[in-house]
């Protein structure tokens, strides 16, 4: 009889183990899949911030910091001749310290518009070499104040500029050849024309860019980048026969400027902490943006007379209808 009791605990504690056992069996392998799923987008996200700090980086001219520094050492050296009553000296090293600001001022500039050109393909104005003006300005510093502040002779002081100079380049290079994409001749001569339209459009889609990479939502910042990248497909097929710009007009000055307009302002919502409901319908438009951009590009390539009215008209009505117009 002492036994029994005994025996019913060995037998409930074999059940509470085997059903343990096969709930673990059951869902260890599905808690193992969303923690590896989790992983894997967490390791995404922190990828993606990754890269747009690259890119935020890449977009800001830091590069001239080094020629800031390199006039400091005649601050002490104005100073010590401001003291001694050494005039000349003074303003020997205070012209070539201005000099050397002015070359650091040049070069920056330089590396703005390189970064620039980097982002716009379309330009007519026409670009000054500043980096390449600006590592020169450098090279007469440094030649000024080896002739002049330190007393070498001229080929010394030459040779020291022509050193300079050749260390600027090594750094950071000269000026680039322009990139931007041609706009081909048109039987009416309208390249001008062409290209404002398509400096305009381009633009708006550094807009969206900019807006989407403020979005940190791997789905939506993929079809914002394939929505991008037809969007200055079109752009491309633009240039290439101007006589598609009549075509496409309605797409670049009506379809384009209302994705740039829900695009920031979904960033600003969503920067906000936006509702679930918005997102879905954010959503659903872009997968309809994407949809019409693919489509006005199949139309240019085709050279089809007809446009995408009845598409605009479509998608306009659901920008109202979500809400995000």
């Amino acid at each position: 009889m002492a036994n029994r009791p005994r025996q019913e605990w060995s037998q409930l504690l074999a059940s509470v183990v085997r059903e343990g056992a096969n709930l673990a069996a059951r869902w260890l392998p599905k808690g193992a899949a969303e923690l590896e799923k989790q992983a894997r987008q967490t390791a995404k996200e922190v990828q993606d911030f990754r890269q747009r700090r690259q890119q935020a980086a890449a977009l800001t001219p830091r590069k001239a910091r080094l020629l800031w520094l390199l006039p400091l050492p005649l601050i002490p050296a104005m100073v010590i001749a401001l003291a001694g009553g050494q005039f000349t000296a003074f303003v020997v090293n205070a012209g070539t310290y201005s000099l050397f600001l002015a070359g650091a001022m040049l070069a920056r500039h330089g590396f703005q518009q390189e970064v620039d050109q980097r982002q716009q393909r379309f330009q007519t104005a026409v670009r000054w070499p500043f980096k390449t003006l600006g590592g020169l300005t450098v090279a007469l510093a440094t030649a000024l104040t080896a002739w002049a502040g330190a007393g070498h002779s001229l080929p010394i002081a030459l040779a020291f500029g022509g050193g300079a100079f050749a260390a600027f380049i090594l750094l950071y290079g000269l000026d680039p050849r322009r990139q931007s994409v041609v706009v081909a001749e048109n039987r009416d001569g309208s390249v001008a024309r062409v290209t404002e339209a398509l400096q305009q459009a381009e633009q708006k889609i550094m807009s969206i860019e900019q807006a989407a990479s403020r979005i940190k939502q791997p789905e939506l910042n993929q079809r914002l980048t394939r929505i991008i990248a037809l969007a200055r497909d079109i752009l491309a097929e633009i240039a290439h026969d101007p006589r598609d710009l009549r075509r496409a007009r309605k797409f670049l000055n009506t379809y384009l400027d209302g994705a740039q307009r829900v695009v920031t302002g979904y960033a600003e919502a969503h920067s906000n902490h936006c509702n679930q409901t918005l997102n879905a319908n954010f959503r659903r438009v872009l997968v309809s943006i994407e949809a019409v951009f693919g489509q006005q590009l199949q139309r240019l390539l085709e050279n089809d007379l007809l446009d995408l009215d009845v598409n605009m008209e479509v998608l306009e009505a659901q920008l109202k209808r979500e809400g995000l117009n």
